[in-house]
């Protein structure tokens, strides 16, 4: 494996200074051009090879976000606005790239490394900025995530310079159940997920949440697959067909969910799946009509959510980024830039300890959707939506994915109160 530091000259830089492109501009500043000394963050995803595909959708979602901060006139500070700019380095999927990366992107003067795909790197980059910012006081950066949500990483792990805006595994297979509790057409279950932390989390936390809402239901599988490394899920799909499953629960992303459900159907399994990011990158197109009615995905938002400010959200990405093939957009992506930016006006100053203080009382709104810092173990709490996969066109589902002609139907709306859980956390905060 190659442990070199990433060339910052090989980098796709992106700098995000009202590049004028984005319509869903929010806020009460005014639509000017910043032009103070930009404010540096790092996106540290798989650019290359099997989870491509995530990484892009991600920078998408980070760019938009970030030109709209510059759009309305960046981040106001005591010596005037300051635009935020966005770089990109490519972790390859690996965790000794994502730390080559992390190094990088320190070097380059950066206030804060935003990463998510993949729990394990995000359990490795905290490690190495929990290390870096103890040692380097004068050079301390964030870590922003939006989708590394094993739990423990706002639970044992927690730090003071982690802030998590994605819904714990925890928190996503609880709403799942919620659904899944009154599905009485469910009698067996089998569960499937990545070989990794977060694969292992969201097994260990279905069986248990199924058999405390559900006693009836019998998990007539349970299977642990290697992370990004299988090319054929027509064994897998066997067995589960084999036995006799009406529903399979899973939290594979990526790849591994599209292959997964594709083998399903070409198998000819016509049960339920139950996910965490079935409504999306291939997996709709995949399963095509034998989805309706039978894909469950739980998400901090959908582009179905039945109000005219969501539905203005999403046609504006979609004004963005037009290509089908483009069509992903995260709302905890949005706020996360969103209690950034709040946090540095309210710092007054580009310096990680200041700003970490500021986000752990961030509270953002953004297209009548709201969520908040917990200041115990830094874990964003938010609305979750649990949506089924219909054909556009139906009640409910104005929109579609990927060009697909599919989209989802929320069917469940679950408050922040409600989705909050209890924190093991005890947060250390530097003296």
């Amino acid at each position: 494996m190659n442990l070199r530091f990433i060339s910052r000259r090989s980098l796709l830089k992106n700098g995000a200074a009202a590049l004028g492109a984005s319509t869903f501009a929010l806020g009460s500043h005014a639509q000017s051009r910043p032009n103070g000394n930009p404010i540096r963050i790092a996106l540290v995803e798989s650019l290359s090879g099997p989870f491509a595909n995530t990484g892009e959708a991600v920078h998408r979602n980070l760019l938009w976000a970030v030109e709209r901060v510059n759009q309305r006139g960046g981040v106001p500070m005591a010596g005037g606005a300051r635009p935020l700019l966005l770089t990109r380095y490519d972790s390859k999927g690996q965790n000794e790239e994502a730390l080559s990366a992390l190094r990088s992107a320190i070097d380059d003067g950066v206030l804060a490394v935003l990463q998510g795909n993949s729990s394990a790197t995000a359990a490795a980059l905290l490690d190495g900025v929990d290390k870096h910012n103890e040692r380097d006081a004068r050079r301390q950066v964030l870590f922003l995530n939006y989708s590394a949500v094993d739990p423990m990483l706002t639970n044992e792990r927690c730090s003071f310079w982690h802030f998590r805006f994605d819904a714990h595994a925890d928190m996503r297979v609880a709403a799942l159940m919620d659904v899944l509790k009154d599905d009485r057409g469910v009698q067996r279950a089998y569960l499937i997920g990545q070989d990794y932390s977060f694969g292992q989390a969201v097994l260990r936390e279905s069986r248990k949440e199924i058999a405390r809402l559900r006693p009836d239901v019998q998990i007539v599988g349970e299977e642990l697959h290697p992370l990004g490394r299988v090319k054929d899920f027509a064994p897998y799909a066997v067995k589960i067909k084999a036995s006799g499953a009406q529903a399979v629960v899973t939290g594979n992303w990526g790849n591994d969910l599209t292959l997964l459900v594709k083998a399903a159907r070409e198998v000819g399994f016509d049960g339920k799946f139950y996910t965490f990011y079935g409504n999306a990158l291939g997996a709709p197109a995949a399963l095509g009509d034998a989805g309706v009615g039978k894909v469950i995905a739980v998400a901090d938002w959908l582009p179905n959510v039945q109000t005219p400010e969501s539905a203005a959200f999403y046609r504006a990405f979609r004004q963005r980024f037009p290509s089908p093939a483009e069509d992903y957009v995260h709302m905890r992506m949005q706020l996360m830039i969103e209690a950034l930016a709040q946090s540095l006006e309210r710092a007054g100053a580009a310096e990680a300890r200041p700003v970490a203080a500021a986000m752990e009382h961030a509270r953002v709104s953004l297209a009548g959707r709201s969520g908040w810092m917990r200041a115990e173990d830094h874990q964003f709490q938010q609305p979750l939506v649990v949506g089924m996969m219909e054909r556009q066109g139906a009640p409910g589902v104005a929109f579609d994915v990927e060009g697909s002609g599919y989209g989802f139907r929320v069917v469940k709306e679950i408050a922040a109160e409600q989705a909050q859980m209890p924190t093991t956390c005890r947060m250390v905060r530097p003296g």
